[in-house]
């Protein structure tokens, strides 16, 4: 069919072609357009203006042909036919798409045309002369227009298509509009004319054949049914026609859910059980309605429907799960009651009046609360925590009795004990078998007036199962404590006064709280009967004023006056004190302001000037300052000599060891210093003979023989000088940790390690000189000559002196 229907076209191209072809033929020769035989220019001027001939050129888009199509012919009316005129085209697809015949000037398409991408193309049209190629004509643009077929199907551009409609929606409730385009020439034929169908799903929907929009079918659609559809649309173009291209497309509509369902609980009773201890607010237990609706359409609250269980119990819905929760609201006891029946109704808390009709949008449930016995402990009856008792009740005295029973069927025997955290002091005693409260110490209402105990009940063969009361126990005053005066009074009155003048108002203190109030009596005490110097007055609201009774006091004859006052209390019973108010007589001035009492002054009236008080605060401070420079000075001073003499004492020590510049110095050490502590002999040659080489030629000169120094321990030297500086520093340094040990024995005497030749100190040296033989020096070398020649000639002299 296909087929047939491109050979159709094709024909129908063909004759098409021809027509415009004779069209063009038709216009040149009836002179259409400049230069026709009948224009008004050709009449008056008496010649033909030359011009272009030529109609609108079209081409048929998607030509399938072997050859190139004809489109037209372009001419000139100055063309003689006989081939002098060479015509040309420029501009869009000239050369390429479309070609000319420079001598016919018909153009054919070359090339296959789609209107969908272009829709006509413009040219210019030359003639030009073929000898000069000079333009006969001048240049004129053409257009060739592309001719539309139906050779593009309508497309749905939109898609996917996701629509919603909501159940039970009345029949022609539209849900969504689908659109498809077509990309043929809306303007010429019926190419681009398209009507929608439902291909799939024409039985809950239908679509408007014109505008697309899909719209129900039926009225009971129903979500908890199904809750989706797949329909097929299909748009045809050529307005449905036979032969028209068509599209389809699926769109899906989801049926949205509405209040149409009522709550409904699966099952018409459930049972549960809870302890007959558990606290107010204890969940029993949970159950649910369940609705086929979802969203906001399935929130519920939940009601308890009879009077019982709206006392005894609370239902609350859980938000998340749409449950109700059943809570204890009241204790429960298993002796009173062992099952409670609760009403329980669930309601949709969103419910559509469109629907009403259709039922009653709630339902209940039985839910059965089984109450288990647990062995509960005592229970205080009846629960009063107020007791009282007087102050002066003995020990022993029962202050009250606290009851408990076991609530238990078995009501087991109750004991009784106080909670001694609540009474650390064992001030109250409880019998533990009749539970009466006992004082166990006196009592004392100024030193605690109320008491707060625990009293504790439990079973007599189960001490586990403990209950506690709070008892709040209020001592009841008595008179016990007198009235004392409130401090202990002191006053002052003027040697010059005068009698009946107010001196003190006195007032008492009383530790007791009588109910009916405080009253107070005063009175001089018996002891005080002969006064005539000074009065008492009960000003009747708990004070006293004392007024003097003579004219003028003499504080050289008595400065100082002690007035006994005996207080009364209203008891019952009256209990009285006395108190000493001390009066001191003072010297006043014109104006009554005392100046002083006996030797006290008790207002300065000459005070100092700021000025004056500075002046004498910095000559304290002066003095101060004074005091501490002379004794730093002092203890500095005295520090200074005691290192001095430390450190001279030191010097002393270490010149003792200076041994001098060696043999070859002979003056420049002083010696003189030495010989206070040392022997030095004097050895010549001519005292006492019998040296080596006595009076031979190699005999050394008298003069350069002596002897070496030799420590001889003189017995008129006294050391005990140093030997008890010494020892009285050591002792210093080892008493006193602060200061550093200053070693007053020192060392001077190393010369070195791996010294070939021994040390020649003489200080070293206990022998005598008889005891030492220096021949060895010889054998030292020539700058030990002279050293060993002069202990040879000693030597040598003390062998002349012992023979």
């Amino acid at each position: 069919m296909a087929k047939g229907l491109q050979g159709c076209l094709c024909t129908m191209l063909l004759l098409l072609c021809a027509m415009q072809e004779l069209g063009c033929w038709a216009m040149h020769t009836a002179g259409q357009g400049p230069g026709e035989p009948g224009d008004p220019a050709l009449l008056a001027g008496g010649r033909v203006k030359r011009g272009w001939v030529w109609n609108q050129f079209f081409v048929v888009e998607e030509y399938t042909g072997t050859e190139p199509l004809y489109v037209g012919k372009i001419h000139s009316d100055s063309d003689e036919g006989d081939g002098s005129i060479k015509y040309t085209i420029s501009g869009e697809g000239a050369g390429t798409i479309f070609l000319i015949d420079e001598i016919t000037g018909d153009i054919h398409a070359t090339e296959r045309l789609d209107r969908e991408q272009k829709t006509f193309y413009t040219l210019r049209a030359q003639a030009r002369d073929r000898q000069t190629d000079q333009l006969l004509e001048p240049e004129s643009e053409f257009i060739i227009k592309v001719q539309d077929i139906n050779d593009s199907e309508p497309r749905f551009l939109e898609g996917p298509y996701i629509g919603s409609v909501a159940e039970l929606s009345p029949v022609g409730t539209s849900v969504m509009q689908v659109m498809a385009s077509d990309a043929d020439d809306p303007t010429y034929g019926s190419s681009a004319r398209v009507v929608y169908s439902v291909l799939e799903g024409e039985q809950h929907f239908t679509v408007d054949s014109k505008t697309g929009v899909i719209r129900t079918a039926v009225a009971d659609l129903d979500r908890e049914t199904q809750d989706r559809y797949e329909v097929v649309i299909r748009a045809t173009d050529m307005a449905g026609q036979l032969g028209g291209l068509s599209g389809s497309t699926t769109v899906t509509i989801v049926v949205t859910d509405v209040n149409d369902n009522p709550p409904r609980f699966p099952q018409k009773m459930y049972q549960f059980s809870i302890v007959e201890t558990a606290p107010v607010g204890t969940a029993i237990g949970r159950v649910k309605a369940e609705d086929s609706d979802v969203g906001e359409n399935t929130d519920m609250t939940y009601q308890v429907k009879d009077e019982e269980g709206v006392e005894m119990f609370k239902v609350t819905t859980d938000s998340n799960t749409q449950e109700a929760v059943i809570t204890v609201q009241k204790p429960l006891d298993y002796e009173s009651k062992k099952v409670h029946t609760v009403v329980v109704e669930a309601l949709n808390k969103f419910v559509d009046p469109r629907f009403v009709d259709l039922g009653t949008f709630r339902d209940q449930t039985i839910v059965r609360v089984s109450v288990l016995d647990v062995d509960e402990p005592p229970e205080f009856r009846p629960p009063s925590n107020l007791l009282e008792v007087q102050e002066d009740a003995h020990v022993g005295s029962v202050v009250g009795v606290v009851t408990a029973l076991d609530p238990d069927t078995a009501n087991h025997p109750v004991r009784y004990a106080i909670d001694r955290s609540t009474d650390a002091e064992r001030i109250f005693d409880i019998d533990a078998k009749t539970g009466a409260i006992v004082t166990g110490k006196v009592l004392d209402r100024e030193t605690a007036g109320w008491h707060n105990i625990t009293v504790l009940a439990m079973e007599a063969d189960n001490h586990s199962q403990v209950s506690r009361a709070s008892l709040r126990i209020r001592i009841l005053d008595v008179n016990d404590n007198p009235p004392e005066l409130a401090t202990p009074y002191e006053a002052a009155v003027c040697e010059d006064a005068k009698p009946g003048q107010l001196i003190q108002t006195i007032s008492v203190v009383d530790r007791d709280e009588p109910q009916s109030g405080h009253r107070f009596y005063f009175t001089l005490a018996p002891e005080a009967t002969n006064n005539h110097h000074f009065s008492l007055l009960d000003i009747q609201d708990n004070t006293a004023a004392v007024h003097t009774q003579r004219v003028g006091f003499n504080r050289q004859e008595q400065d100082v006056y002690l007035l006994p006052i005996l207080v009364v209390d209203s008891g019952p019973p009256a209990l009285s004190s006395t108190g000493t108010l001390t009066i001191r007589v003072c010297g006043c001035d014109s104006t009554g302001a005392i100046q002083s009492c006996n030797s006290t002054a008790y207002v300065v009236s000459a005070t100092l000037s700021p000025g004056a008080l500075i002046a004498l605060l910095v000559c304290v401070l002066i003095l101060v300052v004074l005091v501490l420079l002379i004794l730093t000075l002092k203890r500095h001073h005295k520090s200074h000599l005691t290192s001095e003499e430390d450190e001279d004492m030191r010097d002393n020590v270490i010149k003792y060891n200076d041994e001098g510049g060696g043999e070859q110095d002979t003056e420049a050490y002083d010696m003189s210093a030495l010989r206070s502590l040392y022997d030095f002999s004097e050895i010549k040659a001519g005292d006492g003979g019998g040296g080596p080489g006595e009076g031979g030629p190699g005999r050394n000169p008298p003069s350069e023989l002596h002897a070496l120094p030799q420590w001889v321990q003189s017995p008129d030297l006294d050391f005990s000088v140093f030997r008890d500086y010494i020892c009285r520093k050591v002792e210093q340094a080892d008493e006193d940790l602060s200061v550093p040990p200053y070693d007053s024995f020192q060392t001077y005497a190393f010369e070195g390690s791996d010294s070939p030749v021994p040390s020649l100190s003489s200080i070293n040296t206990w022998s005598s000189g008889s005891e030492q033989d220096f021949s060895y020096l010889g054998g030292w070398g020539p700058r030990f000559r002279q050293l060993a020649a002069l202990y040879a000639g000693r030597r040598g002299g003390e062998d002349s002196e012992e023979s």
